[in-house]
């Protein structure tokens, strides 16, 4: 039995009761690995005030639903668990939930690095950040182009 869950929304989650959903009526779960991911103060060495997402409805999901098909063709996973914010996000907001069940704790782990690498760097999202100086776009980064090429994943947004 496997459960797999992408969601795009603008309303804040709770990682206990996403936890409890990707569990639920799964006895084989010996593990759960969680990363949540949040709009912090300072990016690139600028103080951010303020972040916003945009992404393309149904492309966006689809994106991400082939994500996990990657990550169930590497690991053995029992369920899998994406929520993405979008729109506007005050600081210390949660912007991301990945959650991934497992028989052992070793494979949730992996998925759930694996998969974050891998939403980071190829899912269509477009990040805002307001700054001092006004909003500025969010280009891709290097370090998460890298983080991605150690799964052997060329990533595609260069």
């Amino acid at each position: 039995m496997h459960t797999d869950t992408v969601t795009i929304q603008t309303a804040d989650f709770d990682l206990g009761a996403e936890v409890a959903r990707l569990r639920e009526g799964d006895g084989g779960v010996g593990a759960v690995a969680a990363f949540i991911g949040t709009v912090r103060d300072r990016s690139e060495g600028a103080s951010v005030s303020a972040m916003e997402l945009e992404h393309y409805p149904g492309m966006t999901e689809r994106a991400i639903e082939a994500m996990i098909a990657e990550a169930r063709r590497r690991f053995a996973l029992r369920g899998v668990r994406v929520i993405h914010r979008v729109g506007p996000l005050d600081l210390g907001d949660q912007i991301v939930l990945v959650a991934v069940s497992s028989a052992h704790r070793g494979e949730a782990f992996q998925a759930c690095e694996f998969l974050m690498d891998y939403l980071k760097t190829q899912a269509p999202f477009w990040k805002k950040e307001t700054t001092p100086e006004g909003a500025r776009w969010v280009d891709a980064r290097v370090a998460d182009d890298a983080a991605l090429a150690r799964w052997g994943i060329e990533a595609r947004n260069a």
